[in-house]
């Protein structure tokens, strides 16, 4: 069973830089793609940014250019840098697990806060 834990969210301001991770655990052989979402109040969840077992990587087009996502094997992590961070970008990030067998339920996260204000 893939377990996913969240950290580095916080206050940040306008123009500031911010490292989310997301540790793996159990079952992360199973795992095809990882990817970060984010939740702002009263919107629906979207996808920010996500990187596959071959590592090719996407990403929103909000956040293209000032986002990168990355992964660290040896430590099971993925990690969501964040630069000139907008106050748009405030929300609950999630880290999200995609399986390499099809009708495998995914797994998320318990969530990050971020919050850019001045």
């Amino acid at each position: 069973q893939v377990q996913l834990v969240e950290s580095g969210g916080g206050l940040v301001q306008p123009g500031g830089s911010l490292r989310l991770s997301c540790a793996a655990s159990g079952g992360i052989f199973s795992i095809y793609a990882m990817g970060w979402y984010r939740q702002a109040p009263g919107k629906q969840r979207e996808l920010v940014a996500a990187i596959i077992s071959g590592g090719r990587t996407n990403y929103a087009d909000s956040v293209k250019g000032r986002f990168t996502i990355s992964r660290d094997s040896a430590k099971n992590t993925v990690y969501l840098q964040m630069n000139s961070l907008k106050p748009e970008d405030t929300a609950v990030y999630y880290c999200n697990a995609k399986m390499k067998v099809a009708g495998t339920p995914e797994v998320w996260g318990q969530g990050t806060l971020v919050t850019v204000s001045s």
